[in-house]
């Protein structure tokens, strides 16, 4: 132990005496260090922003709604195959009948305009209509007023939760609560608004109005409306058992006999999560490739760095012999100056990489992460780099003839 110690004396020595080199190969050791873990630091905030985001969206929750056409190929060609809108009552039914926190939804239009005064929004506002649980399954917030009641839908009255951007474009810095707003030659009353969702998520939550579904079947219905089904899994572990318990009452709903395929289909609010986070992965590996390759030039930095030392102290390492050092404790002194250099980097790199990935969590609005996988991973692989790049000049140093090392000049 005292002799580790010594030789980490003597390292930090030779550091101070050759310190212009030792700089510039510190400095390559801590970019790799730094890529590799302020890559990752940025990444699992990216993947916990990700998470956080569809959670707000529903991550726990499913949709039931009607089966798209497809394409059947029978004798006389192809043919479309159409399956039955979901219905009103058949939605109703399975809320009634389903134990777990369900809403029943439907598209109203994607081209209204919100008027309120002399001020107008643009004809590009989603009008759904709800009940009192569609914010639940939905992952809306209301930022300020209040959801509907069970009263207000079951009556259709003239009540509209509004989008921010909403409230932004038509009402500007006045208050929206309580104000009278046209919307399709009707009037409504504005009760909430809903919290912003932010355009990363590109899904015009912002730009969303909602209307009691009592309301919306009143004045927005047409032919053949198919109705939406949400479900809220009580968690997400139990998200697979509740979609299997799902499909099975909406199938008796739907009166469907064991041999017939659903006619329904189930939209799962944490695909996209999955699509993203597996994307996320190509990334992980490219941080690791750029990593990779800048420790092993920052190796071979370090090993010509060692190489030359050699040379320069060829006058010191025979002094070392003649006075009773041995080649094993020679070998050990540069193997430790190898891995002391290698290990400041690291521990530069770490803060770099922390304070960099950081940064990133903190732009994106993600929590701050403290990686300690990574940083153990990237004290480890310092000592690994340390003794790749040090066993040859140790070697070398540990192999000079003492009397010949003594001449040297």
């Amino acid at each position: 132990m005292k002799l580790f110690i010594l030789n980490i004396k003597i390292a930090l020595e030779s550091i101070r005496t050759n310190l212009l080199r030792t700089i510039l190969t510190i400095f390559i050791i801590a970019v790799g260090i730094s890529a590799l873990v302020g890559i990752q630091i940025a990444i699992e905030s990216i993947k916990s922003s990700i998470d956080e985001n569809f959670t707000s969206m529903g991550a726990n929750t499913f949709n039931i709604r009607n089966k798209s056409s497809s394409i059947k190929i029978g004798k006389k060609g192809t043919k479309p195959k159409r399956y039955a809108s979901i219905s009103y009552s058949e939605a109703k039914r399975f809320k009634n009948e389903f134990y777990s926190t369900s809403s029943i939804s439907s598209w109203a239009s994607s081209t209204a305009t919100i008027s309120y005064k002399s001020k107008n929004s643009e004809p590009n506002i989603n009008i759904t209509g709800t009940d009192e649980n569609h914010l639940l399954t939905a992952g809306y917030k209301i930022a300020e007023g209040r959801n509907f009641t069970f009263d207000e839908v079951k009556q259709g009255k003239h009540v509209i939760i509004i989008g921010e951007d909403i409230k932004k474009n038509v009402f500007e810095k006045s208050k929206a609560i309580g104000k009278i707003i046209s919307l399709g030659g009707n009037k409504y009353k504005v009760i909430g608004v809903l919290k912003k969702k932010g355009a990363s998520m590109s899904f015009g939550g912002d730009k969303t109005c909602l209307i009691p579904l009592t309301n919306a079947r009143q004045y927005f219905g047409f032919p053949n409306q198919s109705f939406t089904i949400s479900i809220l899994s009580s968690n997400a572990e139990k998200l697979n058992a509740t979609i299997g318990e799902a499909v099975a009452v909406m199938r008796i709903v739907r009166k469907l006999k064991p041999i017939e395929e659903d006619n329904f289909e189930i939209i799962r609010s944490d695909n996209l999560t999955q699509v993203m986070l597996e994307n996320i992965k190509y990334v992980t590996i490219a941080s690791l490739l750029i990593g990779t390759i800048t420790l092993f030039g920052s190796a071979v930095g370090l090993m010509n760095i060692m190489l030359v030392s050699v040379t320069e102290r060829t006058k010191e390492i025979g002094i070392r012999k003649a006075l009773g050092a041995t080649a094993k404790v020679i070998q050990w002194q540069f193997l430790v100056e190898a891995i002391v250099i290698c290990q400041i980097g690291g521990i530069i790199g770490i803060i770099l990489g922390i304070i960099i990935g950081n940064l990133t969590s903190l732009v994106i609005g993600s929590n701050l992460v403290i990686p300690w996988m990574w940083m153990i991973s990237g004290v480890a692989l310092c000592i690994v780099v340390g003794l790749c790049s040090g066993i040859f000049p140790a070697v070398k140093a540990a192999k000079l003839d003492p009397i010949e090392a003594l001449r040297h000049e």
